[in-house]
């Protein structure tokens, strides 16, 4: 019986260790999509714990035919795949603002969405995490009432 409770704590202990990862505290950069047609947006990550963080991404467009801007919020799991690869998906929302000029009419709305993101990561032994997403959005709003889909390449600073 003894050697049986060793083997399965022994086994159970092996497992925590395979599936650990190695997620930094934060990571600061660029997440490269649409975005709505807003392009580029800069991205915070902040680890809560072993396995799961918040992101923040920033998009902002001022053009000769709209200023717009996009606040995306999400909360991700993180799983190890191999090495230094990882999987996450997530869930979140955000907040989008767009305001027109010339061919628009002056027309200016504010509206909300829910958002879901699954992708995966490369963490380099330098401070570099590449990462590739896929990002379902379902706007609620006159100019975002639709369900729009983004993938993006992430590249990120760690510390």
């Amino acid at each position: 019986m003894k050697t049986l409770s060793l083997l399965v704590l022994a086994i159970v202990g092996l497992t925590f260790t395979l599936n650990a990862q190695d997620i930094s505290e934060n990571a600061i950069g660029l997440r490269l999509g649409d975005s709505d047609g807003l392009g580029a947006e800069v991205s915070y990550q902040r680890a809560l714990g072993d396995n799961n963080r918040l992101e923040a991404d920033l998009g902002w467009r001022n053009s000769s035919n709209f200023d717009a801007f996009k606040l995306t919020g999400l909360y991700q799991w993180v799983y190890a795949l191999d090495g230094s690869f990882n999987w996450y998906a997530g869930a979140g929302g955000g907040i989008a603002s767009f305001s027109g000029k010339k061919e628009f009419n002056g027309n200016s709305e504010t509206a909300f969405f829910v958002a879901g993101d699954i992708g995966i990561e490369y963490n380099f032994d330098i401070p570099l995490l590449l990462s590739l997403d896929f990002r379902p959005e379902f706007g609620f709003g006159d100019f975002t009432d639709d369900l729009d889909f983004d993938i993006a390449l992430g590249i990120r600073y760690q510390f």
